[in-house]
């Protein structure tokens, strides 16, 4: 196990600095209307935003697992679907206010958020209950035990694709276009799939346009310091860890906030949950905090939500959000929003319960398969783990690029060599530094300049 979270760690972060609290005064917290938006519907199936199953093929796993969900956002009768793939740890709620937003701009859209099988491995009934903290930090609920989960060991990116393949499919019946794109390594699946052989079809055919947000291959994450790990002898000492029974991921478990593979997931969703529900009252979670991790001043619910994810206390700041600071002084210190992404916002995403931003079980079988993919090329390495790359050169539709200060550069660098060795008839390159790696996800519509520019890219010749 590493102390260290990886460059595509995309969600969360260590708490650092806690005593280095911002100076300035004022308490309260951001909402979703603070954050220039309509409240919508938020629950699961509610209104214009449902969130429904699709069928798959069978993958070994427990009984309910065969399916993933997509979260539609905008109305059906819209000509154009982007479909949107979360990123590593990462899930559907990934996407919503986003996708609210570009509906809001681009007329005739569309947005399906993306949820992998694995979601459906994870309990989230403990958030209707009248205590969700006893409920998951005093372990009632059923985990998934990676003992006894020799399935996952098998759940790589073949599955992954195949299970994208029918959503794919599906948002574009009836003649509808249908632009693929993902956030971090999300993009780096959307741009796999646009590579990949189905039985002879590549999977770029059928799709208007790719779009790439803070990820994607060729070097994209080469600019936050970490070496991918695809070299034969590390995949083969990888794939041997996994024949040993560790099927799932354990990146988070480094974050100091429990052992098991969902340990830290949950942590941030019931922060988020307590900051959605009650902003204002003193922090459920402060007194379980373990004490490394603990303010040391009494918080409210949205002020721990704030120190969890926010640049001035995360660790690392890369993978956090602008939001605001702690205020300076009270009984009960309050979280002031002073960024680009209102605390209320990020409460709004976290708490979910379905879907949410978090995936609980990640498995161990897709950083494997992801990493080899960031080659983008059908070497002997791909083959051998069933990874389909023969299309790469082959590309030929338009392609977006968006990149934050995480990479230092790189993900812009990495599309323009994807586009120089590919058929792309034309790409869009956008930067902003002065967001984090997940800032694009929860910002204010106003202060987003992601948004802004994929609407610009989606109403655009290049997609129509």
């Amino acid at each position: 196990m590493t102390s260290r979270l990886p460059r595509r760690t995309v969600l969360g972060g260590m708490i650092g600095g806690l005593a280095l609290a911002s100076a300035a005064a004022g308490a309260g917290a951001g909402s979703a209307l603070a954050a220039g938006r309509a409240p919508g519907a938020t629950g699961q199936g509610a209104g214009w935003e449902p969130y429904v199953p699709v069928a798959v093929g069978s993958g070994g796993g427990p009984v309910g697992s065969d399916q993933v969900h997509v979260l539609k956002v905008g109305p059906d009768t819209a000509d154009t679907v982007l479909v949107l793939v979360p990123g590593f740890f990462g899930a559907a709620n990934d996407f919503r206010l986003v996708a609210r937003d570009l509906v809001a701009a681009v007329p005739g859209l569309q947005v399906w958020a993306f949820d992998r099988r694995e979601e459906n491995l994870a309990d989230k009934s403990g958030f209707a209950t009248a205590d969700p903290v006893g409920y998951y930090l005093d372990g009632h609920y059923r985990t998934q035990d990676p003992a006894a989960s020799p399935f996952a060991a098998h759940w790589g990116l073949p599955l992954t694709l195949t299970d994208l393949r029918a959503v794919v499919r599906a948002a574009g019946r009836g003649g509808r276009r249908v632009v693929l794109g993902g956030h971090s390594w999300g993009a780096t699946t959307a741009m796999a799939y646009a590579a990949w052989d189905f039985d002879g079809s590549p999977g770029y055919r059928g799709l208007a346009g790719l779009a790439v947000i803070d990820g994607g291959v060729r070097g994209a994450f080469d600019g936050t310091g970490d070496t991918v790990r695809d070299s034969p002898e590390e995949v083969k000492e990888r794939l041997a860890d996994i024949d040993a029974g560790a099927v799932f991921d354990l990146t988070l478990s480094a974050v100091g906030l429990g052992s098991r593979v969902e340990s830290t997931q949950i942590w941030y969703q019931l922060a988020g949950h307590y900051a959605l529900h009650d902003p204002d009252g003193r922090s459920v979670l402060q007194p379980r905090l373990p004490d490394a991790l603990r303010p040391p001043y009494t918080v409210t619910n949205a002020g721990l939500l704030g120190v969890l994810v926010d640049a001035s206390f995360g660790w690392p700041n890369t993978i956090s959000v602008h939001s605001g600071h702690l205020a300076d002084s009270g009984d009960i210190r309050g979280w002031v929003d002073t960024g680009i992404t209102p605390i209320g916002g990020v409460a709004e995403a976290y708490a979910g319960p379905v879907p949410a931003v978090w995936e609980w079980y990640w498995p161990a079988r897709m950083s494997i398969d992801l990493d080899v993919t960031d080659a983008y090329t059908d070497s002997a390495l791909a083959r051998s783990l069933d990874l389909r790359l023969r299309h790469a050169d082959q590309l030929d539709v338009p392609l977006y690029a968006f990149e934050t200060s995480y990479a230092k550069g790189t993900i812009n660098k990495a599309a323009a060599t994807v586009v120089a060795n590919s058929r792309i008839p034309y790409a869009t390159y956008e930067t902003d530094n002065a967001m984090n790696h997940l800032d694009p996800l929860f910002a204010a519509r106003t202060h987003n300049t992601m948004t802004r520019t994929l609407a610009a890219f989606l109403n655009g010749p290049a997609t129509h």
